[in-house]
């Protein structure tokens, strides 16, 4: 499960920093991939904790990927729901 999720949050940090770099005023998606970063973050860190692991392996790059996702869903937020005038 631990190696699973690991696969499926790079698979998910790739598509999204796909759509937050190649449509920069897609303000719609910016807000929907936030949305989606903020599921990935939680179920990131509960399988990070919930899930027993050793010291070793992938499960510093877990972490270090779920902190990725919180400053990429804070910039998507950031930049999706500021106001321009």
């Amino acid at each position: 499960m631990f190696n699973g999720a690991f696969a499926i949050l790079v698979l998910w940090l790739l598509v999204d920093l796909f759509w937050f770099l190649c449509r920069p005023r897609d303000i719609v998606m910016r807000r929907i991939c936030a949305w989606l970063n903020v599921f990935a973050i939680i179920g990131g860190f509960w399988i990070f904790y919930g899930v027993e692991h050793l010291g070793g392996g992938i499960a510093p790059w877990f972490i270090t990927l779920n902190w990725i996702n919180v400053i990429i869903a804070g910039l998507q937020f950031y930049y999706g729901y500021q106001r321009r005038y």
